[in-house]
């Protein structure tokens, strides 16, 4: 699994084909609506994954609130498919982009040693990522939890103001169990 975010706009996850279409205000209070207008096209076997939805409301709330700042004058346009074994989004705002993709990267790569080996000091140093725009409350926690759950890709467009995503979805009786 790759736990880095990849900037490739030729990506398979940016092909809108066959996938619905919506168009939001930038309006933070309606985040949790627009979520819920989407996953109303999810099947009924997945409908219920409460961190699909979290997720899915988190990537309209980055656009919202870091690519569009808030302006209720600029949209966040989402195409999304949702199938029995996967689920893919498109997520694009107006605004200019994240610039900092290969810091986090980086700091992600230092964050995953300190984790790997245990080192709580270390760790410790790598549990906030933020940037000359973060506001005081992002920690990049929910970026963490984003890349870790899409497991079919996290990548942005070379604009770095889409991003696509994909998940595959295991379904009962089916296991993820690798076997030592």
């Amino acid at each position: 699994m790759n736990r880095f975010i990849d900037i490739d706009s030729n990506h398979i996850l940016f092909k809108r084909d066959n996938m619905y279409y919506k168009e939001f205000s930038s309006d933070y209070s309606l985040i949790r609506f627009y979520t819920h207008l989407i996953m109303q096209k999810a099947p009924l076997e997945i409908k219920e994954e409460l961190i699909l939805e979290q997720q899915i409301s988190e990537l309209i709330k980055n656009a919202v609130q870091h690519g569009n700042g808030c302006d209720v004058m600029k949209k966040v346009k989402v195409w999304f498919s949702f199938s029995d074994s996967n689920v893919r989004l498109i997520v694009e705002d107006e605004g200019d982009g994240f610039a900092d993709i290969e810091k986090w990267n980086k700091f992600q790569e230092e964050r995953i040693k300190a984790f790997s080996s245990c080192d709580f000091s270390k760790m410790n140093e790598y549990a906030v990522f933020k940037t000359e725009r973060s506001g005081k409350h992002d920690g990049g926690n929910a970026l963490f939890a984003a890349v870790q759950y899409w497991d079919a890709g996290f990548v942005f467009n070379s604009k770095r103001n889409s991003v696509a995503v994909g998940k595959n979805i295991l379904t009962r009786g089916e296991s993820c169990f690798i076997p030592a």
